[in-house]
């Protein structure tokens, strides 16, 4: 069980929820004006459009095909009536109905606050807003298109609203097809696909049940569906995609355009590894906070079940208005991945072998000094990189993530060379996996057409140095809105030597091109050329067979596929000031 001393910190008043954990009244979340807004515009284009498609269908286009089919569709389903398709199409139908949909939605929501270990508030209001608006545009659309309903024996009663649309396939359609989104944006596993598929045939399955009780016409399920799904797209465009909605400042953070913050309130939650941050290095760090300000720290150790991702996610829920991180880029990363999309800012304590993050951040690489720099600095947006691919779930990196030689070079590592050496380990390592073979694989850049090439070695960076000074992606920037990549892929030792005189020398960086002195071959590949560096917001890597792989230092197992995507300004960190 991790440890936290002190549980609570001293002194600290309990406060109403109406307030929050820092005692300053809640604020709301910024942006939600101008989006609500945005939400509302579309909603009321969707309804007219859906309303104009309505009177279309039952004014001039009504004698036209296939609308003059529909009545045919209907009499079939009627034909083919059997006493178990009705007792199916009963629980389909069901399906749609609004209270289950509404009891639906309102459990799904409860979920999504308050299973998982970082409430998912964002996605629950997508949900809720989704489905609040798809009905909304159905009260509309009732009451501007009359259409009779189909003249075939009805299973259920008729409710007094016009057959088009579908309310209950567009309800089926918020809801399920909204459920399927969170499951195969936030779910961890190939199990979200099965359950996403799943999910997205639930509302064709409420239409069918429509259709087979003589509910509706054809053209009313296709209307609910579309119904549906604009809300999905629209709410989901707005809340899940463009993110104009952050979280509002917390009470004891430090703001992002660089002025100071006060320091004496709210809480300061300090994540360390107990293996590389021992008791000396925790005083030294108590003293740094309470030199600052930052009294009464509580300080919560990592195990080998939960390296940071839970411990970091109970500090958010009980009003953390800082986190310090003391480790490796491992414990780094993990507490970077539950921070993201937060707004707490984090302030990295490098502890560990690599330190990737603080040396490409310009920290200094003592504990005690890298602390003091990062409470004395401003805080910052920086971007991270999302990533997943076969067997390994969706997560994110600070640092970077590769395939190849660097992965099979830290697969390679013996633990204990690395506690009596440090990063030297590395390179030891590094001697024994030269002779890794070459990989082929297949680029797709920000959807552009696919690249095919062979490597020794791929790198996925959010930042540019590693160990030893050297700089390996000379224009990645953590905070550019990009990722880069780098494809390492020298012929003997002339290619090896033209390999490092371009990493020592630096190469700017190019978009979905080619180093300048590539040499294209006639299938669409490079040949000849050591070194290249793209540039891109998201990248899939797919390999001709399953290659070593690593994640901010870490082996994550081998794997075929690779998916990369930037998270713009996704965590807060403090950095030293710059002296100007």
């Amino acid at each position: 069980m991790p440890t936290a001393v002190p549980e609570r910190p001293a002194g600290l008043p309990r406060t109403s929820s109406a307030e929050g954990r820092s005692g300053r009244p809640a604020a709301l979340p910024r942006g939600i004006g101008r989006t609500a807004a945005r939400i509302a515009a579309l909603t009321a284009g969707q309804a007219a459009l859906l309303v104009g498609l309505g009177l279309l269908i039952t004014g001039p286009a009504r004698d036209l095909w296939p609308l003059t089919a529909e009545d045919h569709v209907d009499e079939a389903f009627e034909r083919g009536r059997t006493a178990t398709l009705t007792t199916l199409s009963s629980v389909g139908s069901e399906a749609g109905n609004t209270l289950t949909v509404i009891t639906l939605t309102l459990a799904a929501c409860l979920v999504l606050v308050l299973l998982p270990r970082l409430p998912m508030w964002r996605q629950a209001v997508f949900l809720a807003v989704a489905v609040s608006s798809q009905a909304l545009v159905f009260l509309v659309i009732t009451l501007s298109v009359d259409r009779d309903r189909p003249d075939v024996d009805r299973l259920d009663a008729s409710p007094p609203t016009s057959s088009y649309t579908s309310g209950h396939t567009g309800a089926a359609t918020a809801l399920y097809a909204g459920v399927a989104v969170v499951v195969l944006s936030r779910g961890r596993g190939p199990w979200r696909r099965v359950v996403g598929v799943l999910l997205l045939l639930i509302p064709l399955l409420v239409g069918v049940a429509r259709l087979y009780r003589g509910m509706h016409h054809p053209t009313d399920v296709v209307g609910g569906i579309v119904n549906g799904g604009l809300s999905l797209l629209i709410v989901g465009r707005a809340l899940l995609v463009d993110r104009s909605v952050t979280a509002p400042p917390s009470a004891g953070s430090l703001p992002a355009d660089g002025t100071r913050a006060e320091r004496h309130h709210g809480t300061t939650v300090v994540i360390f590894n107990p293996t590389v941050t021992d008791e000396a290095t925790r005083v030294s760090l108590r003293r740094v906070l309470d030199h600052n300000g930052h009294r009464a720290p509580v300080f919560v150790e990592t195990t080998r079940d939960d390296p940071g991702s839970g411990q970091t996610a109970r500090a958010i829920r009980d009003g953390a208005t800082l986190v310090v991180v003391c480790g490796g880029d491992g414990t780094v990363r993990t507490v970077a991945d539950a921070l993201a999309g937060s707004g707490v800012p984090l302030a990295v304590v490098p502890c560990g072998t690599g330190n990737l993050l603080a040396r490409n951040l310009g920290l200094p690489l003592s504990p005690a000094e890298a602390l003091g720099a990062a409470l004395r600095g401003t805080a910052h947006p920086l971007d991270l990189g999302h990533i997943e691919g076969d067997g390994l779930p969706a997560t994110h990196f600070a640092a970077m993530s590769g395939a190849g030689l660097d992965a099979a070079m830290i697969e390679h590592t013996d633990e204990r060379a690395k506690s009596a050496m440090g990063w030297p380990a590395y390179l030891l390592a590094g001697i024994g996996t030269l002779r890794t073979p070459r990989m082929g694989l297949t680029l797709r850049l920000d959807g552009a057409p696919a690249l095919r090439r062979t490597a020794r070695m791929v790198l996925v960076a959010n930042v540019g140095t590693v160990q030893g000074g050297l700089t390996l992606l000379p224009s990645a920037r953590p905070d550019d809105g990009r990722l880069d990549l780098l494809v390492l892929d020298p012929r003997g030792p002339g290619g090896w030597m033209r390999a490092m005189g371009t990493l020592l020398r630096g190469r700017s960086r190019t978009r979905l091109a080619a180093a300048p002195d590539s040499v294209a071959t006639q299938d669409g590949g490079r040949t000849g050329v050591p070194v290249e560096f793209f540039t891109f917001r998201r990248a899939e890597l797919v390999f001709d067979s399953p290659q070593s792989r690593e994640l901010d230092g870490d082996p994550v197992g081998s794997g075929r596929r690779l998916t990369a995507e930037v998270r713009p300004g996704a965590l807060t960190v403090l950095l030293p000031s710059r002296e100007k």
